[in-house]
């Protein structure tokens, strides 16, 4: 990984990257000819490598998407600020948009993060037990398989008076994945239901 200052391709004295939104309104917007410049020359070293842009207004980034961009040579991240960057950088550099969630932050450098620990977790090799990507939340291939995980539990078997689901400690493995199956649904309904829908959209 590489951290590119976007002010290294700015014009002297001031090396300014933002400036005043045309049209009015608050904030300022990140000026094209420093970010132009910036993913010009990642470009030229990663000529494959697909240009990504951290914004509130984008696509929403999820586990299909983590598992398309890890097959990539290469990523260029572009983290926006303010109120934003000037759309003629997205439309002549820009091969895809993501926001990771429908909230706004300060600005893409914490979700280039998330971004790039949810794709490198899939490349082979970097998580230890590669196991650990079965069954997992959003792990589906299609909409229609995404759920999210069933509760886990490890030792002590009763904590507190709680005691761990009777079911995963019978050993009986097909009885533990119908548990876990059901559990996973029950949880998805609890907390994303939306994911319900598209299964039930995806099944018309």
């Amino acid at each position: 990984m590489k951290c590119v200052n976007i002010r290294d391709y700015a014009e002297a004295p001031h090396f300014k990257v933002d400036d005043t939104p045309y049209g009015g309104g608050a904030g300022m917007v990140m000026k094209p000819e420093p970010l132009t410049l910036a993913i010009a020359d990642a470009k030229r070293a990663h000529p494959t490598a697909k240009v990504v842009l951290l914004a509130a207004a984008g696509e929403r980034f999820n586990q299909s998407r983590a598992r398309e961009l890890s097959s990539a040579d290469a990523l260029i991240l572009v983290c926006g600020r303010y109120e934003g960057i000037d759309q003629r950088v997205i439309n002549n550099c820009v091969d895809h948009v993501f926001s990771i969630g429908d909230f706004v932050i300060m600005g893409g450098e914490v979700a280039a993060m998330a971004l790039i620990e949810a794709t490198a977790r899939l490349i082979p090799s970097v998580i230890g037990n590669q196991s650990s990507l079965d069954n997992e939340s959003f792990g589906g291939t299609t909409d229609s398989e995404i759920l999210l995980e069933a509760p886990q539990y490890t030792r002590p078997e009763d904590f507190r008076g709680h005691k761990v689901p009777e079911t995963l400690l019978s050993g009986d493995h097909a009885r533990i994945a119908k548990w876990r199956a059901s559990a996973s649904l029950e949880i998805t309904t609890k907390y994303r239901p939306d994911l319900l829908r598209a299964r039930v959209e995806q099944k018309r």
